[in-house]
C-alpha cells in the first residue's frame, strides 16, 4: 500500500478525519493565541521577563502529565474530548476584562488551565485513535496529525498578530474560545460509542500507584523504554538549539532579530513535510532506526548552526524542522500500539511528559548558557550529543534485531 492512499483511508475513516479535523480548528486559535499572549502582557506591564513566563504558563502543566491523563482513563474519551474544549472556550473568555497590568494575572492564570486542558485532551485523543483507528495507520495518523499542528503554528500566529494589532488581545482570546467551541462541534460528531475507559481498569490501588502505572509501563517495556528516553533527549537539545536561536541569528549571520521569523517558517515547513512522510517511512523502517535518522537529521541541522552562509542556515533549518518530530511519532505511534487501554491516557501522558518536560528545562538552561558560552560552541556540542543519541539508538536498535533472528539453544 502506498503513502498517498494510506493518507486517504486516514482522511476517509471517520474517526480519524474527525480527530484531525478537531485538531486543525483547535490548534489554529491555541497558536494564536500562543503568540499573541506574550505580546499581550509585554505591551501591558512593558516586562520582556514576564512576556516570556507567558510560554511557561502554557508548558507547566506538562509536568503533570501522569496525573492529568488519568482522567482519560477513568472517563469516556468522547465526552472528555467535547466537555474539555467546552470548559476551555469558557476559560477564555474572561480574558476580555485584562487591560491593564493588574489584570495581566489573569491571563496567566487562564494561559495555566489552557495548558492543563491540552493535556488531558490530547491523552484522550490519543486513546481514543488508538482503540478505534486501525493499528496499521496508526503512524499515518500520527503523521498527519503532527503536519495540521506544525501547519497552523506557520499559518496561525500571523492571522493572531494581525488580529491583535487590529482589535487588541481580547479579539484573539475569543477567536481561541470560539475555535476551541467548534472543536467541541466536531468532536460530538464522531462516530464513538460510549464505552467508560473504567470497564475495562484494574483493580484501583493508592492514589501513587495510580498515577505511576504509564511510567511503570513505559520502564517495562523493551519497545517504549528507548524510545521515550531517545524523544526526552533529543527535545533536550531542541529546548538548548531554541534558547540560542537568536543569538544565533545575531552573533553568526549577522542578522536582524525578525530573521528568526523566517527560519522558524522554513522549520515549521520541515515538519509538515516528514509528517506527511511519517507513516511510508515506518512501514518500511523499523521505530527505533525511523526515529535514529530523524535525531542525526536534527543534530546535523544543529550543528550546521555553526557556520554563516544563509543558505546553509535555511537547510538547516529544514533539517531541524524535518528531523526532530520523527522520534516524537514514533515513540508515540508505540505507545498507542503497545499499551492496554485501562492506562493509555495515563501512558500518553507520561510519555508526552518525559519527553516534553526537558525541553522547557533547556530553553531556560540555555538562555543562561548562551550569555556566557560562544553560540557556536552550544550548537556544535548540542550538534554532536544529538549525533550520539542517533548511535545510539540504532545500535540498541541493531542489537534487538539480530537477538530476535538468533536462534535459540
Amino acid at each position: 500500500m502506498g503513502g498517498g492512499s494510506a493518507v486517504v483511508r486516514v482522511l476517509r475513516d471517520r474517526t480519524a478525519g474527525r480527530c484531525l479535523a478537531g485538531v486543525v480548528v483547535s490548534g489554529f486559535g491555541t497558536s494564536a493565541l500562543w503568540l499573541t499572549a506574550g505580546i499581550w502582557v509585554k505591551s501591558l506591564t512593558g516586562s520582556n521577563s514576564l512576556a516570556a513566563l507567558t510560554v511557561f504558563a502554557m508548558w507547566a502543566p506538562v509536568l503533570a502529565g501522569p496525573a492529568l491523563g488519568a482522567l482519560a482513563d477513568r472517563m469516556d474519551r468522547k465526552v472528555l474530548l467535547v466537555r474539555g474544549n467546552l470548559v476551555t472556550a469558557f476559560l477564555l473568555v474572561p480574558l476580555v476584562l485584562v487591560d491593564s497590568g493588574r489584570t495581566v494575572w489573569l491571563l496567566f492564570a487562564v494561559l495555566v488551565l489552557h495548558g492543563a486542558s491540552g493535556v488531558v485532551l490530547d491523552a484522550a485523543e490519543s486513546a481514543l485513535v488508538a482503540g478505534t483507528v486501525p493499528a496499521s495507520l496508526l503512524a499515518d495518523f500520527n503523521g498527519l496529525r503532527m503536519t495540521a499542528n506544525e501547519g497552523m503554528k506557520l499559518v496561525a500566529p500571523l492571522a493572531g498578530a494581525g488580529l491583535y494589532v487590529r482589535f487588541g488581545g481580547p479579539a484573539v482570546a475569543l477567536l481561541a474560545a470560539v475555535t476551541c467551541a467548534l472543536a467541541a462541534l466536531v468532536f460530538a460528531r464522531l462516530p464513538v460509542r460510549r464505552s467508560p475507559a473504567t470497564a475495562d481498569s484494574p483493580p484501583a490501588g493508592s492514589r501513587r500507584d495510580e498515577l505511576a502505572a504509564g511510567l511503570r509501563r513505559i520502564r517495562a517495556s523493551a519497545v517504549l523504554r528507548p524510545l521515550v528516553t531517545a524523544g526526552a533527549a533529543t527535545m533536550l537539545l531542541a529546548g538548548v538549539n531554541g534558547a540560542v536561536t537568536f543569538a544565533y541569528v545575531d552573533e553568526v549571520l549577522g542578522r536582524a532579530p525578525a530573521y528568526a521569523g523566517v527560519l522558524y517558517a522554513v522549520q515549521g515547513a520541515g515538519s509538515v513535510a516528514v509528517g506527511l512522510l511519517a507513516g511510508p517511512l515506518l512501514r518500511r523502517l523499523p521505530e527505533r532506526l525511523f526515529a535514529a535518522g530523524g535525531i542525526a537529521v536534527f543534530a546535523l541541522g544543529v550543528g550546521a548552526r555553526t557556520v554563516s552562509p544563509d543558505t546553509v542556515a535555511l537547510a538547516a533549518s529544514a533539517a531541524i524542522g524535518f528531523g526532530l518530530p520523527c522520534v516524537l511519532v514514533a515513540a508515540m505511534t508505540a505507545v498507542q500500539r503497545e499499551t492496554p487501554d485501562a492506562v493509555l491516557g495515563r501512558t500518553a501522558a507520561t510519555a508526552g511528559s518525559l519527553m516534553t518536560a526537558p525541553n522547557a528545562v533547556a530553553l531556560a538552561l540555555g538562555a543562561g548558557l548562551v550569555a556566557v558560552v560562544d553560540v557556536r560552541v552550544l550548537t556544535a556540542a548540542a550538534g554532536v550529543a544529538g549525533v550520539l543519541a542517533a548511535v545510539v539508538l540504532a545500535a540498541g536498535a541493531r542489537r534487538r534485531r539480530d537477538a530476535t533472528a538468533s536462534p535459540r539453544v
